[in-house]
């Protein structure tokens, strides 16, 4: 069991990438804090506003302005692989998909896959209004 949700964000490709890979970018728009650049073979820490502890995000592929691929704890136990793909549709547009998984054939996988469907589009979301607009969505949001 996988999802993918995308994206088209209003940039070019680098700008898009960018934004993920830099951690001062991905904390002004989704993360609290990061702990350095998805670069491969690194180990990056992310901490949410949203929760007490930060995760682990093991970082495997990274292909300029084109895939980050890393892994990352499960809420069903285990982990998950996350691979984020910038499609350039032209010089100004780039579609950004999210795919991951795979997610146990369990009530619970199936919860957890949904939880962080619904958390990448939110984080698209974020992404978009960060680049186009620059606004922080999630400022204040944390509860």
């Amino acid at each position: 069991m996988e999802f993918q949700v995308q994206l088209k964000i209003r940039k070019p490709v680098k700008d898009a990438f960018e934004a993920v890979v830099n951690p001062a970018k991905l904390s002004g728009y989704f993360l609290q804090t990061s702990s350095g650049p998805l670069v491969a073979g690194a180990t990056v820490s992310w901490k949410f506003a949203e929760a007490d502890q930060a995760l682990d995000v093991v970082v495997g592929q990274v292909v300029k302005d084109q895939k980050i691929v890393f892994d990352w704890p499960s809420a069903a136990g285990g982990t998950t692989r996350v691979e984020m793909t910038f499609v350039a549709m032209d010089a100004d547009n780039t579609m950004v998909q999210i795919r991951e998984g795979p997610w146990p054939q369990t009530v619970e996988g199936a919860k957890a896959s949904h939880d962080n469907a619904g958390g990448w589009m939110h984080m698209l979301a974020c992404l978009k209004a960060y680049l186009e607009y620059g606004i922080n969505l999630r400022a204040g949001g944390a509860f």
